[in-house]
């Protein structure tokens, strides 16, 4: 049969704007996909924003990068200023960011598998917007598909209850503004602790006895699963959950994995670069470490297919994620697949809401949670952690005490990359080749492997001019419209 190109555009539920573009074709009798394209086609500025301004701005502006994962930019770009002011938050300080980012976490967890994830298994209500669906193998019974309906609207509840909860310290979620260089805005009293431990309960509850079970059924029912969607099998974790104030301890732990069963490696920040060969920006940036990113725009160009550019780590593709947390924490001994990155992420979510609860009875009640961070006349620091989608991180340089350069790589710039200098494709192109397609014009299996691993394009594309605080370019302009 001739190959078929097929185009998934845009892909919908997930956050932002992405094309997939795949070939499917007959390999040994079947229909797979042969070929893949992961195209990110939104513009955005959001560090040419922050030149020239005060490095405190910055946890209050890149907060606005995404609306799901906003207390992991804040949390990074706290940590970044807090390296260059040469500081360690206190105990007070270090729990409550690690408790507003956990409600964060969870909140991500609950959406990305009910909402985002679970109407690729079963049909939805009968009515808008789920109406009509996809024509799909479903293997579930009627009283298992209302059975788990139910709890994707039981689902939503629960998220409301995760950003009430990290609202109890944050101010508000989405987009907090508690995350500061030296520490966090918030001073917690017992009544905080009281209501922050009854919703936690609640929240805890239904990742025990409803998460956690609704994705061990799905593996059963799907279990082919484990065994599409590998890509590379190369994983990358920062750690995130600081243990103690110096950072030294996390719960969920840094390492890096080669080939999905190698031995857990240090994690070496300098052995991250950004290729730009099939990415929408000049050739002058490729191959750079982001600390002296450079990031111009070319549109068109050549090749180029995407506004995402390509983290390479020691010159390989990785993905990130709470697979790549769960296995280099040794708290997950399974494979890389569509079902284990759903595994990986509902038993993260227990693990984490379990910690949750001894921070809180950690809390000191009354205690202030700020440290002096004098901003520098000039300095160079990182702020490294985890978004709920994988490692996260934010370079600061700081020139006559303003911001003079800022890059951010996401886990999604991470994991939906394109292809490289050295012709990789990026780690999600590589995991939807071999995938079977049953129906080329219904290609749910490719959906399947694309929402594993969660993307979000909202956080994936950025623009930055070092130096500079010129008009954008006439592509931009013409992108943004």
């Amino acid at each position: 049969m001739p190959t078929i190109t097929a185009s998934i555009d845009p892909v919908t539920r997930i956050e932002g704007h992405l094309k997939i573009d795949i070939e499917i074709d007959t390999v040994n009798g079947r229909q797979q996909v042969v070929e893949a394209k992961a195209i990110g086609t939104l513009f955005r500025g959001f560090e040419k924003i922050l030149g020239g301004r005060d490095p405190r701005d910055a946890a209050i502006i890149t907060s606005r990068i995404c609306g799901v994962c906003p207390t992991s930019h804040a949390y990074c770009a706290a940590k970044a200023i807090d390296a260059v002011c040469g500081v360690y938050p206190n105990t007070a300080a270090r729990l409550l960011r690690n408790l507003v980012h956990g409600a964060c976490f969870l909140e991500s967890h609950l959406l990305h598998f009910y909402l985002l994830s679970l109407p690729d298994y079963i049909d939805g209500p009968k009515m808008a917007p789920w109406m009509p669906g996809l024509s799909f193998d479903k293997r579930l019974d009627p009283a298992t598909v209302a059975l788990l309906q139910g709890h994707y609207v039981e689902a939503i509840t629960m998220r409301r209850l995760c950003h009430e909860m990290g609202a109890i310290w944050g101010g508000k979620l989405p987009h907090t503004p508690a995350f500061i260089g030296g520490g966090f805005t918030a001073v917690a009293d017992a009544d905080q602790v009281a209501a922050f431990r009854s919703h936690l309960v609640t929240i805890r509850d239904f990742i025990t006895d409803t998460y956690v079970p609704d994705v061990e059924r799905l593996a059963g029912l799907y279990p082919d699963y484990f065994s599409i969607g590998r890509g590379y099998g190369n994983l990358l974790s920062y750690g995130v959950y600081e243990l103690d104030n110096a950072g030294q301890n996390v719960l969920f732990q840094p390492g890096v994995i080669v080939d999905g069963d190698g031995p857990v490696q240090a994690v070496d920040v300098q052995a991250i670069q950004e290729h730009v060969a099939y990415s929408w920006y000049t050739d002058t940036a490729a191959a750079r470490h982001p600390a002296q990113g450079v990031t111009e725009g070319a549109y068109p160009k050549g090749d180029a297919y995407s506004w995402l550019k390509a983290p390479r780590y020691q010159s390989r593709p990785f993905e990130c994620g709470p697979l790549a947390r769960m296995k280099a924490s040794g708290e997950y001994s399974g494979g890389v697949s569509v079902l284990d990155r759903h595994l990986a992420r509902a038993r993260e979510a227990e693990l984490l809401a379990d910690a949750m609860m001894g921070w809180l009875d950690e809390l000191p009640v009354g205690a202030g949670a700020y440290t002096t961070c004098t901003i520098p006349a000039s300095g160079v620091s990182s702020g490294l952690t985890e978004a709920p989608r994988g490692a996260l991180g934010h370079w600061l340089t700081v020139e006559q005490g303003r911001v003079g350069r800022y890059q951010v790589i996401t886990p999604t710039c991470w994991t939906v990359s394109p292809r490289d200098e050295m012709d990789q494709r990026g780690p999600l192109e590589e995991a939807l080749v071999g995938t079977p397609i049953a129906d080329a014009a219904s290609p749910v299996e490719a959906l399947r492997v694309i929402h594993s691993v969660d993307p979000c394009l909202d956080c994936a594309t950025h623009v930055v001019e070092p130096g500079t605080l010129t008009e954008r370019p006439s592509a931009e302009r013409k992108e943004r419209g």
